[in-house]
C-alpha cells in the first residue's frame, strides 16, 4: 500500500498545476546569448616610446578625466563646459532617455492590462426586415473594466526585456562615445589655438629680428660696405615671414570658433582669457596603455557593438516565441442596462471571464522567413562587434606608433633649433667682420625661422597625437556624465 499524501486532495492537485505552470514559465524559446570570446594578442606590436609609455594600466579612477594629465586648468574648465553645454551630447541625451523609456514598454509586458469603457448605444431596427416591426427601439448605457494578461509562456516578454536592455546600453555606450569625443575634440582644438598663437609668436620674433637685419643691411649700403642686392634679399626674408602671419592668425581665429561651437555657445561666450597667448599644455611624465584586451571594457564603441549583438540575439528569442500557442486571460466586469434609471439596479451586472488559446498553424513561411531575417541580422551584429575589435585595435596601434615617432622628431627639431640659433649668431659675427658673405646671414635667418615654426608645429603634434591615443584607447568620462 502505498503512502498517503501529506496534501488533501484539492491542494495535490493545485500544486501540480503550479508546478506544471512553473516549468512550462521558465521555457524561453531562442538561442541564449553568449558574448563573444576574441583571441587577441597580449601585446602592441608598435614599439614603445622610450619609456614614456607604460603597459601597465593606471586606475581607472586617474583615466577618466585624461584631459587633466596635461596639467592645464583653463583646458580642463572648457572640457567640463563642453560635456554639461555640448549640443551633440545633449542629442545623445534624449536618445538615451527614449531608449530608456522602450525598456520601460518591454518591461510592462509581464503585466496585466485594464481598461475602462463607457459606452451608449441608441438603436432601432428597420421596419422593412421580418422582424424588424417587432424590435423596439433601445438605449443601452455599459461602464465596465476589461482585464487581459497574456502568460509569457514561451519567454516572449523576456526576450523583449532582454532586447530592449541590450538597446538600452548600447544607447549609454553612446553617450560615452559621444562625451569622448566631444572632450579629444575640445583638446585637439584648445592645443590647434595654442599652437597658431604660439606660431605667430614666433613668427613676429622671427620677423623683428629680420627687421634689424635689414636696418644694418641699409645702413651698410649707405656706408659703401654693401651692394643693393643684399638688401633685396634681406627685405624678401622679411616680407616671406610677413605673408606667413595672416595665415596663422586665421588658424587662430578658426580654432576659436570651433570651440565656441563644442561649447555650445557663441565666440564672444568664450573665456576671455583664451585671447591671451600660453604655453602648449604640458605632457604627462607617462602614459599608461594597457593590453589589447582592455579595449573590450574601456572602449565605448566596441561595448556598444557587442550589445548591439546581445539585442539581436534577443530579438530572435521573440521571434521563436510566436511558433508555439500563446494563453491568454481575459475579463470584464461592469454594469450594462438599456435605460440610465436601471444601471446601477442589482440585475444590471456585468461579468465574463474565461482563458483563451491561440496557435497559429499556417501562415504561408512568413515566421520562418522572420526568424530566419532575425537570425541574419544577429549574425551580422556579430561580425561587426568583431569589425569594431579590430579596428580599435589598429586606431590604437598607429596612435601609439604616431606618438612615438612624433616625440623623437620633436627631440631632433630641439636639437636643431639650438644649432639654428647658434648658427645665426655665428653668421652675422662674421659677417660683421668681414669674413663671409651677406648671403650666409640670409640662409641661416631662413633656416633658423623654419625650425623653430617645425618645432612649434611638433609640439602641438605630439600633444594632439596624445589626445589621439587617449581617445584610441577608451579614455572615460567623469561619473554621472
Amino acid at each position: 500500500m502505498s503512502a498517503p499524501s501529506l496534501l488533501p486532495a484539492p491542494r495535490r492537485t493545485f500544486s501540480r498545476s503550479a508546478l506544471l505552470l512553473a516549468f512550462v514559465a521558465s521555457c524561453t524559446v531562442g538561442p541564449d546569448y553568449e558574448q563573444p570570446q576574441l583571441e587577441l594578442p597580449t601585446s602592441w606590436s608598435a614599439e614603445r616610446g622610450e619609456g614614456l609609455i607604460d603597459g601597465e594600466l593606471a586606475g581607472t579612477a586617474a583615466d577618466a578625466a585624461w584631459w587633466q594629465q596635461f596639467g592645464d586648468p583653463l583646458l580642463d574648465e572648457l572640457v567640463e563646459r563642453a560635456l554639461q553645454q555640448n549640443l551633440d551630447l545633449r542629442q545623445s541625451l534624449a536618445r538615451l532617455a527614449g531608449a530608456r523609456a522602450q525598456s520601460g514598454v518591454a518591461d510592462a509586458g509581464y503585466l496585466p492590462t485594464l481598461d475602462g469603457n463607457a459606452n451608449y448605444a441608441n438603436s432601432k431596427a428597420s421596419r422593412n426586415t421580418p422582424f424588424g416591426a417587432f424590435i423596439p427601439r433601445t438605449d443601452i448605457h455599459t461602464i465596465s473594466f476589461d482585464a487581459a494578461w497574456e502568460l509569457d509562456l514561451w519567454g516572449r516578454v523576456r526576450r523583449s526585456v532582454e532586447a530592449a536592455d541590450a538597446d538600452l546600453m548600447a544607447s549609454g555606450y553612446d553617450l560615452h562615445a559621444a562625451a569622448l569625443s566631444v572632450a579629444a575634440e575640445v583638446a585637439r582644438t584648445y592645443v590647434d589655438l595654442r599652437a597658431a598663437q604660439r606660431r605667430l609668436s614666433i613668427a613676429n620674433e622671427n620677423l623683428a629680428l629680420q627687421l634689424q637685419t635689414l636696418d644694418l643691411v641699409k645702413a651698410r649700403l649707405t656706408a659703401g660696405l654693401v651692394v643693393e642686392r643684399d638688401v633685396a634679399q634681406a627685405a624678401t626674408n622679411v616680407e616671406t615671414t610677413r605673408s606667413r602671419l595672416p595665415q596663422l592668425e586665421a588658424a587662430a581665429v578658426t580654432a576659436w570658433n570651433r570651440l565656441a561651437v563644442l561649447l555650445g555657445g557663441t565666440p564672444d561666450q568664450l573665456p576671455a582669457t583664451l585671447r591671451e597667448p600660453m604655453q602648449l599644455p604640458q605632457l604627462p611624465e607617462r602614459v599608461a596603455i594597457g593590453g589589447p584586451a582592455d579595449l573590450l571594457r574601456r572602449r565605448p564603441d566596441v561595448q556598444r557593438a557587442e550589445r548591439q549583438f546581445a539585442a539581436e540575439v534577443a530579438r530572435i528569442g521573440v521571434a521563436s516565441a510566436d511558433r508555439y500557442p500563446s494563453f491568454r486571460l481575459s475579463g470584464q466586469i461592469g454594469i450594462s442596462s438599456n435605460g440610465a434609471n436601471k444601471l446601477f439596479d442589482r440585475d444590471s451586472d456585468l461579468l465574463n471571464f474565461g482563458p483563451s488559446l491561440r496557435w497559429n498553424l499556417f501562415d504561408g513561411g512568413r515566421l520562418k522567413h522572420r526568424i530566419e531575417a532575425l537570425e541574419a541580422n544577429a549574425e551580422a551584429a556579430q561580425v561587426a562587434y568583431e569589425q569594431t575589435v579590430l579596428l580599435a585595435i589598429e586606431e590604437t596601434e598607429n596612435a601609439i606608433t604616431r606618438f612615438g615617432r612624433e616625440r623623437t622628431r620633436r627631440e631632433a627639431l630641439v636639437r636643431a633649433a639650438s644649432e639654428a640659433r647658434r648658427a645665426v649668431d655665428l653668421a652675422q659675427t662674421q659677417y660683421r667682420e668681414g669674413l663671409s658673405d651677406f648671403q650666409a646671414v640670409l640662409d641661416s635667418e631662413r633656416i633658423a625661422a623654419t625650425i623653430d615654426d617645425d618645432l612649434a608645429s611638433s609640439d602641438a603634434a605630439v600633444a594632439t597625437n596624445l589626445i589621439a591615443l587617449y581617445k584610441a584607447l577608451g579614455g572615460g568620462v567623469p561619473s554621472g556624465q
